[in-house]
């Protein structure tokens, strides 16, 4: 019970910022409940599948989604996922964990200079080609798929910041759109440590009750507050994660 309570109030602030969750639900489960590094890894994947799907569902009903740009982004970086949570397994269970922190560190540092920083220059985007478009879609997705699934975390802040700069998002779009891209990235991610023994079913079932509702109730406020309260939010997130995950 004290699992599911925790990963309902996680997976509120993850379907708040539109994020998978995988860096944090990694940390929580090796900080509060002892879960070995490659088991944690394995289990936040397979739990982010369900987690972002409840938080795409809320966030498309509340007009957040690009498809077009979230099914060729997400496609491409399940590929990536896949391919990464095999050099994942090349990497000591020592330095994996400060691996996983540094790119949520890294995260929380690009968004802030993306979302307060650098002025958005959406507009100049609009005339791009088709092509154009699915190419730049194609090199976020195999990109941060591989970042995914070689330290275990679904790059919600590397996809948000992408979505929001190279294809002309708004923040709310990219929001919600990152919600649907990391389903089949933490799919493809998943089958990889599925296949090396490292998920634990139980353990997945207890996360996934608390964090698909909590996901679906918070994706309900991203309309409702403040544009720059919700930056703070997408901005402090990963950099809590990352410090949970180095204490």
């Amino acid at each position: 019970m004290l699992i599911i309570l925790t990963m309902f109030a996680l997976g509120a602030l993850l379907g708040f910022v539109g994020a998978g969750g995988a860096g944090f639900i990694i940390a929580v489960l090796m900080l509060l409940f002892k879960v070995p590094i490659y088991k944690a890894l394995g289990t936040s994947l397979a739990a982010m599948i369900f987690t972002s799907l409840s938080g795409a569902f809320s966030h498309y009903r509340e007009g957040n989604v690009a498809m077009k740009a979230g099914v060729i982004t997400g496609l491409f970086g399940a590929f990536g996922a896949f391919i990464g949570s095999k050099i994942a397994f090349m990497i000591s269970s020592d330095i994996l964990p400060w691996l996983t922190a540094g790119m949520l560190f890294l995260s929380s540092i690009l968004l802030l200079v993306r979302l307060f920083v650098i002025k958005s220059s959406k507009d100049e985007k609009e005339e791009e080609s088709h092509s154009f478009f699915i190419g730049k879609a194609a090199f976020l997705g195999l990109l941060f798929g591989t970042v995914s699934g070689t330290v275990g975390i679904g790059s919600a802040p590397f996809i948000q910041v992408g979505l929001y700069t190279l294809l002309g998002l708004s923040i709310r779009q990219s929001v919600g759109t990152t919600m649907l891209v990391i389903i089949p990235i933490a799919l493809g991610g998943g089958v990889g440590y599925v296949l090396e023994g490292y998920l634990d079913f139980f353990l997945l079932f207890q996360v996934l009750i608390g964090t698909m509702t909590g996901a679906y109730v918070g994706a309900k406020f991203t309309n409702l507050v403040p544009k720059n309260l919700l930056k703070v939010t997408m901005v402090a997130t990963p950099a809590l994660a990352a410090l949970l995950l180095v204490i």
